[in-house]
């Protein structure tokens, strides 16, 4: 079984486990999934099935949205509600004053990443040193935050929704709201809406999904590896080229059918999908960057 499942990820469930449940539940042992969410979060998590795992680094990422909640005058060591409270002042903010600071949120930011994060330093995850109760040096890292809207929930805590690049981290961006409000600031919830190309409404729970199985309907939610793959343009072989493809081999780009610039493109022979090559300005050649096989 090859392809990506759209799944919702519910609450209190590792991105791994969730993963785990979906191998069990579809059968095919060969499963990952495209971007970590954390236990306490939910929302949508692509899981690539077979063949499809090969792709998972090339899928489109640029863009994820997100939906959560914080609260003001507290500071926690994970910077949301779960961690151990490091400060809690009794502070809050009008929403006047949250959404004056929006502005310097917008665009291109700089974000420490929380030591609670599954980044690696000297090849251990950071939240492993900090369960330790180590915290090393991090280097600031640039993300991009497309649109951020906030509302008031209640005296203190208030809702978020925001469109963001890859790599950004919603409880960074909240401790950092708080930092500048004076009063400090945790999640207390995350919901991604949008990854991959995939919304929450095209996604199913673990529970849709085998209703799905048992139905012999899971083939109606698995989505092919080539449409996650859209954003690339596609090129036509002959079937003879195809052959020479899916053995590693580089293709005239004079003979191949279709449009080319730099990067990734999406090659096809006779409607199949032989999977991505990669074009660059000054080479005659078509590169093969990953040959599609169903396991």
């Amino acid at each position: 079984m090859t392809g990506i499942i759209p799944l919702n990820k519910g609450d209190n469930m590792t991105s791994f486990l969730a993963v785990k449940r979906v191998r069990g539940i579809v059968g095919e042992k060969k499963c990952g999934h495209t971007g970590t969410l954390d236990p306490m979060a939910t929302g949508v998590l692509p899981v690539a099935l077979g063949g499809a795992t090969r792709f998972i680094e090339l899928l489109p990422t640029h863009k994820k949205a997100y939906k959560a909640s914080f609260k003001l005058g507290l500071k926690t060591d994970t910077l949301d509600i779960w961690g151990e409270i490091t400060e809690e002042n009794g502070k809050t903010a009008s929403e006047e004053q949250v959404l004056e600071l929006l502005p310097q949120f917008l665009g291109k930011i700089k974000q420490l990443p929380p030591m609670y994060s599954a980044l690696k330093k000297d090849g251990v995850r950071l939240y492993e040193l900090a369960r330790q109760g180590i915290e090393v040096e991090r280097e600031y890292r640039e993300c991009e935050i497309f649109s951020l809207e906030i509302s008031r929930i209640s005296e203190d805590e208030f809702s978020l929704f925001t469109e963001c690049s890859a790599g950004t981290y919603i409880r960074s961006l909240i401790s950092d709201i708080g930092e500048s409000l004076n009063t400090g600031a945790v999640m207390t919830s995350l919901n991604r809406t949008f990854a991959c190309g995939i919304s929450e409404r095209e996604c199913v729970t673990l529970e849709q999904l085998e209703q799905y199985r048992d139905e012999n309907l899971l083939e109606k939610i698995i989505i092919p590896v080539d449409k996650m793959l859209e954003v690339y343009p596609a090129v036509t072989v002959t079937k003879a080229q195809s052959i020479r493809f899916k053995n590693g081999g580089e293709l005239l780009k004079s003979r191949v059918k279709g449009e080319f610039s730099d990067g990734l493109v999406r090659v096809y022979s006779d409607n199949e999908f032989l999977g991505l090559g990669e074009s660059f300005e000054n080479n005659e050649n078509l590169m093969v960057k990953r040959v599609y096989v169903h396991r």
